[in-house]
């Protein structure tokens, strides 16, 4: 027996218990749920993906399939983002990108010597032989690989290593802390490049009177030098004893002896100071004239600042 619906339509009453085909798993098991004594398990939620990088600005619908390649998810495991089945997985949620195009099918193969491949945004490294190091040059230290005059040079702090290593920037002699150490090339030019303004961070330490919010406020205002005026980022009071004050400065200029020239000039000369950040790497607890490599996710996140 039918009955009428609104406006006047006919539906005709299903039997009480049944549900339409669509909500039931094949062999009649309840979706989400287990097939024993009706008892529900939550589904597990999807990891979200990530919206393509700002800036790719290229179309999603570019073939970067390369047929005498190799499988994505393959290239991805042999660069060590996870399991082959882990990068699978990547690839079908929508976290990987080739070449800034969105990849979602996992029969897509690539050339890792060519493509660019970013993973929730950062990009993989697929070069096993390229490398990435960070070094807390020591007090005394040339920040050169070799110097005519025979003092101690970084690259007395990494001779046991085989690669040709550049280093990102110098420190001066009687500076300390992080350098960073690569043999990938343009990661090194543009890294030192100041269309990309990578922020360094300072610990200093100075002498002299009281250092007020004045001071700090100057530094950041603008320092006339002799080679122009210079300018702080950031610069916060860490600590401060009768004479002596310990700054913490960021900056992304990388003219000879800026720090302490900007210090001098406000009447706060240097003792001691130390470089703790490059950019989004931290020298952490790493100890004066050792070094440690990058790991994939500081590198990625390396690269991304130097829209790489």
């Amino acid at each position: 027996m039918s009955t009428e619906g609104r406006g006047g339509s006919r539906r005709t009453p299903r039997p009480a218990g049944s549900s339409s085909s669509g909500n039931r798993r094949q062999g009649g098991a309840p979706r989400g749920g287990s097939a024993r004594g009706g008892a529900q398990r939550p589904a597990r939620p999807a990891r979200p993906a990530r919206p393509p990088r700002a800036g790719s600005g290229k179309d999603d619908h570019l073939d970067v399939h390369v047929a005498d390649g190799v499988r994505l998810q393959k290239v991805l495991a042999q660069a060590g983002v996870g399991s082959r089945r882990k990068c699978e997985e990547l690839i079908a949620e929508g976290h990987v990108e080739v070449d800034g195009v969105l990849v979602t099918e996992l029969g897509v193969r690539v050339d890792p010597a060519t493509a660019a491949i970013h993973v929730d945004g950062l990009r993989v490294q697929l070069d096993a032989s390229k490398i990435t190091l960070v070094l807390n040059k020591p007090l005394g230290v040339v920040s050169t690989m070799s110097d005519p005059d025979g003092r101690p040079t970084i690259a007395d702090l990494v001779k046991d290593r085989s690669e040709r290593l550049f280093h990102v920037g110098r420190l001066d002699t009687d500076s300390e802390g992080l350098l960073l150490l690569t043999n990938d090339g343009e990661l090194a030019n543009r890294l030192a490049h100041p269309k990309y303004e990578i922020p360094k961070t300072y610990l200093v330490t100075v002498e002299g009177g009281e250092f007020y919010p004045r001071h700090a406020k100057e530094l950041q205002s603008g320092v006339e030098l002799d080679d122009g005026v210079a300018r702080m980022d950031k610069v916060r009071v860490v600590d401060s004893v009768p004479g002596v004050t310990m700054l913490e400065v960021v900056l992304h200029e990388g003219r000879n002896r800026i720090v302490r020239r900007m210090l001098a000039e406000v009447g706060f000369p240097v003792i001691r100071l130390v470089r703790t950040r490059m950019g989004p790497i931290p020298l952490g607890d790493l100890k004066a004239g050792r070094t440690r490599v990058l790991g994939r996710t500081e590198l990625g996140t390396l690269m991304r600042a130097v829209d790489m």
